[in-house]
């Protein structure tokens, strides 16, 4: 089976991806999704919150996914669901995969887009000391048994980490009864959204314990008993600072990590920072006509920037499609200074660039009062100036072309540097 493009994933970062490929002239594309249904981890997010940067209205999970599967419908878009992706082959190009009707399945493609989504880092990835006994679950484990498959999850309830999904199901739990009895975060700052720390922590009176961690979970067969303690500057706990909690949950919201194990296997140049793929301006890999965007790439606040990135996506495969490959394969390689994070893209070609291009990141610690700075070979290209930076909260800034333009050693940095430092 041969196609112009196949996205693999039907989450929102793929179903985005499929529907621009298809607006901008890829006339046969086909979506590969392991799940039994189109709209990925939408499908469990019954808050609202999402589309109003996108759709400029305030959406749940499900309806956003559900926008765009109807823009999909009303396209020649092919969807194979309940189909595993076993590898994506960058020589060939094309995608070996299976499912219980077809059986194994090589299909070929002139483009491919990865858009695998992240996973949650589970209590095994940061070695909890303690018993184990049922009731400790990763947020978004625990989400999908509330929300989907009806099933309450526990009636006291701790979370450890102050990631997006943990603030969310504490105010879910709340709202279904349980007693949150607090929210316990590693670091000196959140890394959620402010928004959600508000709405989810504040307004329901759950305490936030930033700079603390779980050194101990008790239980015979469930959850009894959990120890929380202060920690230093360098994570470690402090004697005489436990803090007892009589609970039978404990949720992890502990971080997220893109899903990536097909982009390694297939030889694609990766980005440690980020934990996704180098990516160029056009969210094309190191091999020549397989993209990526959303969560595989790199981990984002807002579906609607998911949408954004993956659009783009979309529309770059497409124009592969038709032209080939860019010609000019002079790039400038974009590198993180001193307290940025994870820039995505890493690298960009200038002829490939129409007036600008967009560069997110993420802050490596709590800002104010700062400028972004975009340098190259020692000189300022450009700056930008943040009131506030935060972790938990992803940065853009955009760079024109003529900037781009200057650029003599093939390199630019961005940081963060004080006013008038």
């Amino acid at each position: 089976m041969k196609y112009d493009v196949i996205v693999v994933g039907g989450g929102p970062a793929g179903l985005a991806a499929a529907v621009e490929a298809n607006k901008n002239g890829a006339e046969k594309v086909l979506v590969v999704e392991r799940d039994q249904e189109l709209g990925g981890i939408l499908n469990q997010c019954i808050h609202n919150g999402f589309g109003l940067h996108y759709f400029k209205e305030e959406l749940t999970g499900p309806e956003y996914a559900g926008k765009f599967i109807d823009m999909l419908e009303q396209t020649n878009i092919e969807v194979m669901l309940d189909t595993m992706v076993l590898d994506v082959d960058e020589t060939e190009k094309c995608v070996h995969a299976m499912n219980k009707k077809n059986g194994y399945m090589k299909l070929e493609a002139k483009a491919i887009i990865l858009n695998m989504g992240c996973r949650e880092r589970t209590r095994g990835a940061i070695a909890i000391p303690g018993d184990r006994p049922a009731g400790v679950f990763t947020a978004g484990a625990a989400q999908r048994y509330v929300n989907i498959e009806g099933y309450m999850v526990g009636k006291r309830v701790l979370i450890l980490g102050s990631g997006d999904i943990g603030l969310i199901m504490a105010r879910r739990m709340s709202l279904e009864g349980a007693k949150v009895v607090g929210c316990v975060e590693l670091c000196p700052y959140s890394n959620g959204l402010t928004r959600n720390i508000v709405q989810c922590l504040e307004d329901y009176n759950i305490p936030l314990y930033l700079s603390h961690t779980i050194t101990d979970i008790q239980g015979d067969k469930r959850v009894e008993k959990v120890i929380v303690q202060k920690v230093d500057e360098n994570n470690q706990p402090i004697p005489g600072t436990e803090i007892e909690f009589d609970v039978d949950t404990v949720l992890l919201s502990v971080g997220l990590i893109p899903e990536n194990e097909l982009t390694r296997s297939a030889g694609i140049e990766m980005d440690p920072a980020t934990s996704g793929p180098v990516v160029f301006e056009n969210m094309e890999t190191s091999a020549e006509g397989i993209f990526a965007s959303g969560n595989v790439v790199h981990v984002h606040d807002l579906v609607d920037f998911v949408t954004a990135e993956s659009q783009k996506a979309g529309k770059s495969a497409a124009e592969y499609v038709k032209n080939g490959e860019t010609k000019d394969q002079t790039y400038i390689e974009i590198k993180n200074g001193d307290g940025v994070n994870g820039i995505v893209p890493q690298k960009v070609r200038p002829s490939n660039v129409d007036k600008m291009v967009e560069v997110m990141f993420r802050a490596r610690n709590v800002y104010k009062d700062v400028q972004i700075k975009v340098k190259s070979d020692g000189k300022e290209l450009a700056s930008f100036k943040r009131e506030h930076m935060a972790p938990g909260e992803m940065e853009k800034i955009v760079i024109p072309k003529a900037f781009l333009d200057k650029v003599e050693n093939g390199e630019i940095t961005v940081s963060v540097e004080k006013v008038g430092a």
